[in-house]
């Protein structure tokens, strides 16, 4: 596949970030394509070669970077807690992330500090620059990006993502049983595949998804 521009967005600590958006954990974004959370410093370079979105143990990949494939050709370069979380991903799970999203709202550092990659699938999110990263996908992103009140009640003036009332993951998405469960800071989300039907607790109580 050729690729007509290169681009290189890599996690920074937070004093030396160069650029702040807020993407799927905000409360103006919805995370369905949408956006999670991290600060990233990207530039553009000329060039070709670089790996595929599923190929995060290509050579030129080490355990705290990774080249991928964005939707528009160029190639994204992942570094600090999200490339960990990248390259440690099952090719499952980079297949499922898909391609890597481009531009403002595609990677950066939410109000709350979470740090994020966008993918057409999914988003990786990690506290901190150290911290451990997680996936988040699905039917579960798109409930966590719903904009709630305090409660969790769905609200249009509400918050989403890290900034509403579940925060930020806590886990990748497990199976317990016939179910998919993703954890958070307050709370969980489940989807049964069988029914198609998601549903949200927000400390300690289930709230309407939507």
């Amino acid at each position: 596949m050729n690729h007509v521009a290169r681009r290189v967005a890599g996690v920074v600590a937070a004093a030396s970030l160069t650029a702040t958006v807020v993407v799927g954990c905000s409360s103006n974004d919805d995370d369905n394509a949408s956006a999670s959370s991290a600060s990233m410093s990207a530039t553009a370079t000329d060039g070709a070669g670089s790996t595929d979105a599923t190929d995060g143990a290509d050579a030129g990949n080490s355990a705290d970077k990774a080249e991928v494939t964005a939707a528009d050709g160029s190639t994204v370069t992942l570094t600090g807690s999200i490339a960990k979380k990248y390259n440690s991903a099952t090719e499952a799970q980079k297949k499922d992330l898909g391609k890597a999203q481009t531009g403002a709202d595609a990677s950066g550092t939410s109000s709350t500090g979470l740090i994020f990659q966008q993918f057409d699938g999914g988003v990786i999110t990690a506290k901190s620059a150290d911290a451990p990263g997680y996936i988040t996908w699905g039917k579960i992103r798109d409930a966590w990006n719903v904009k709630r009140d305090d409660t969790g009640k769905p609200a249009a003036d509400g918050k989403g993502g890290s900034e509403g009332p579940l925060g930020a993951p806590t886990s990748d998405e497990t199976d317990e049983g016939s179910m998919k469960v993703s954890t958070f800071d307050n709370g969980k989300i489940t989807f049964s595949p069988s029914e198609n039907k998601t549903e949200v607790t927000v400390d300690g109580k289930v709230v309407d998804t939507e």
